[in-house]
C-alpha cells in the first residue's frame, strides 16, 4: 500500500514538474539562440567567440534531441557538396598549405545555416530571440566602430581599417552589410510595433545607420538601398489598410528627408567629407585597372572553362595579387563546377522558396520579409565581393530556410486539422498590429 502511494506521489510530482521543466528548457534555448546571434557582431579575430560557442551549442542542441527535417537535411547536403567541390579543387594543388582548415571553416559556416534553420523550426519564438540578440550586438559593435572612427577612447584605432569604421570586425566591408538586417527589423518595429518603444527603436536605428555610413563601404550603402526598397515594396504590397499605406508613404518621405539631413550634418566633419568624396566614386582605381576587380572577374570565368575542378582555394589571390571579389568566380576557382552548381542551387532555392511565402499571414512573416530582402541585396553585392565566409550571410540563409520549414509544418497541421473537421490554427504573434 505504501509503495503504491509512494509511486503515485512520485508520478504526480513528475507530472507537475514536467511542464515547468519544459517551459524552463524552452526559455533557456531562446536565450542561448539570442546569445549566439549577439556574438555574431564580434569577429575581430578568428576563431571568433561566435564559432566556439556556436559549435558547443550545436552539439548540445543535437544531444538534447533537436531533429533535422527533410528541408534542413537538404540544406546540409548542399553545403556538403559545395565543400566537396572545394576538396576536389584542393587536390589539384601541389601544396595544400592551410587549405584543409579553410575548407573546414567553410563547411562549419554552412552547417550553422542548418542549425539556424532547425532551431527556428523547432521553436518559432526563437526568431524573435535571434533578432533581439542580433540587434543588441549590432548596436554595440556600431558604437565601437563610431567611437573608433572619432578616436573617442584609447586604442580606438583597432576598430578602424584604412580610415573607415570596422567595429569589432576585421573588414569594414563586412561590418557595414552586417548592420542591414537589424536596420530593417528596427524599421519594421517603428511602423508596426508599440508606439511607446518608438523613440528607443529610432535611436538604435540611427546608431546603426551612422555606423554603416562610417564604414564607407559602397557595397553596404548600395545593399542598404536595395534591401530597404525591396522591404518597403513588400510592406506596401501586402498592406491591406489604406490608412497604413498612407502612413507608409509619409514614412518614406520623412525617412528620405531625415537621411539627407543626417548626411549633410555628417559631411560637416572634414575627415568624413574627404572619405565620402573618395568612396562615393562608382569605379575606384582598383576596380578598373589592368588587373583590377572587373578584369579579374573576366580572367576567372575564362580560367573556369579550362579548370572544371577549379585551381584550388585561395590560389586565385596568390596568382593575381587580389582575391576574386565575386562569389561566382570564387565558387568556380575554389570549389570548381560542383561548387558553382551547389551555390547556384542554394541561391535559387532560397530566393524562390522565400518569395513563395511572402505576404502570407504567418507569425514569422516579418522576419522572413526582412531576411529575404537582405538576402537579395547580398546576392547582388556578391558580384563585387566574396561572401562565402560571412557569418551573418549564413544566418540570413538559415532564417529564410527556417521560415520555409515552418510553412511546411503549418501546411501539415492545417491538413490534419481539416481532416479532423477543425479550423486551421491562426497566429497572432506576427500580426502587424501587435504591440510587442
Amino acid at each position: 500500500m505504501s509503495t503504491q502511494l509512494a509511486t503515485g506521489h512520485h508520478a504526480a510530482a513528475n507530472s507537475a514538474a514536467s511542464p515547468l521543466f519544459a517551459v524552463t528548457s524552452q526559455q533557456m534555448g531562446r536565450w542561448v539562440v539570442a546569445f549566439c546571434a549577439f556574438l555574431g557582431a564580434f569577429v575581430i579575430r578568428e576563431p571568433a567567440p561566435y564559432e566556439l560557442v556556436l559549435l558547443a551549442v550545436m552539439a548540445g542542441f543535437m544531444l538534447f534531441g533537436m531533429r533535422l527535417s527533410a528541408l534542413a537535411v537538404t540544406l546540409a547536403l548542399i553545403f556538403v557538396v559545395f565543400n566537396f567541390g572545394g576538396l576536389l579543387s584542393m587536390f589539384t594543388m601541389a601544396d595544400y598549405k592551410g587549405i584543409p582548415l579553410y575548407l573546414a571553416v567553410s563547411l562549419f559556416l554552412g552547417l550553422t545555416s542548418v542549425f539556424w534553420c532547425a532551431a527556428i523550426e523547432s521553436d518559432m519564438a526563437r526568431l524573435r530571440s535571434l533578432m533581439r540578440g542580433y540587434v543588441i550586438g549590432a548596436v554595440i559593435t556600431s558604437l565601437i566602430g563610431i567611437g573608433g572612427y572619432f578616436g573617442a577612447f584609447p586604442g580606438a584605432e583597432m576598430f578602424t581599417r584604412h580610415g573607415r569604421a570596422a567595429g569589432a570586425f576585421q573588414d569594414p566591408n563586412v561590418f557595414g552589410p552586417f548592420l542591414i538586417l537589424p536596420c530593417l527589423y528596427l524599421l519594421y518595429g517603428l511602423i508596426y510595433r508599440s508606439p511607446s518603444l518608438a523613440p528607443l527603436r529610432a535611436g538604435l536605428l540611427a546608431i546603426l545607420l551612422f555606423g554603416l555610413f562610417l564604414s564607407f563601404s559602397r557595397g553596404a550603402w548600395g545593399a542598404l538601398v536595395v534591401s530597404g526598397a525591396i522591404f518597403y515594396l513588400l510592406l506596401f504590397a501586402t498592406e491591406t489598410s489604406q490608412a497604413k499605406r498612407a502612413q507608409l508613404l509619409m514614412l518614406a518621405g520623412t525617412g528620405l528627408v531625415a537621411l539627407v539631413v543626417a548626411l549633410i550634418i555628417a559631411l560637416q566633419f572634414d575627415a568624413v567629407s574627404q572619405m565620402f568624396e573618395q568612396r562615393a566614386r562608382v569605379v575606384q582605381e582598383y576596380d578598373g585597372a589592368r588587373l583590377g576587380r572587373f578584369a579579374r572577374h573576366a580572367i576567372g570565368f575564362q580560367w573556369a572553362l579550362e579548370n572544371p575542378l577549379g585551381i584550388g582555394p585561395l590560389e586565385f589571390g596568390l596568382i593575381l595579387g587580389e582575391d576574386t571579389h565575386n562569389i561566382w568566380v570564387k565558387s568556380l576557382m575554389a570549389y570548381g563546377w560542383i561548387g558553382f552548381a551547389s551555390w547556384l542551387a542554394l541561391t535559387i532555392i532560397t530566393v524562390v522558396g522565400g518569395a513563395r511565402l511572402l505576404g502570407r499571414e504567418r507569425a514569422w512573416q516579418p522576419y522572413l520579409m526582412c531576411a529575404w530582402a537582405v538576402f537579395i541585396a547580398h546576392i547582388l553585392l556578391a558580384w563585387l565581393i566574396d561572401i562565402d565566409h560571412w557569418r551573418h550571410a549564413y544566418m540570413i540563409i538559415g532564417i529564410i530556410w527556417g521560415c520555409m520549414a515552418l510553412e511546411i509544418r503549418h501546411g501539415q497541421k492545417a491538413k490534419m486539422a481539416g481532416a479532423a473537421g477543425f479550423e486551421p490554427a491562426t497566429y497572432g504573434f506576427g500580426d502587424r498590429r501587435s504591440t510587442n
